[in-house]
């Protein structure tokens, strides 16, 4: 269970970093820059990963809705 919470706030912690660096890049690149594009993209891969480890982490009992533990 430690682990799960560990990875889940890793990849929370991962996904705002992204964000934020793509709102840096939109201000300080040059219009045509992808570096935004990238880092959102980063951010969504990032996102559907947490997703995907919730979903398995429930469907294996690591998780339980109401913050129990197995």
């Amino acid at each position: 269970m430690e682990l799960i919470r560990i990875l889940v706030i890793v990849l929370l912690l991962a996904i705002v970093g992204s964000l934020a660096s793509a709102l840096v890049y939109l201000f300080k690149d040059e219009p045509d820059s992808r570096r935004t594009v990238r880092a959102l993209t980063v951010r969504i891969s990032l996102s559907v990963s947490l997703f995907i480890l919730l979903l398995i982490a429930y469907a294996l009992g690591l998780i339980q809705p109401g913050g129990q533990s197995g």
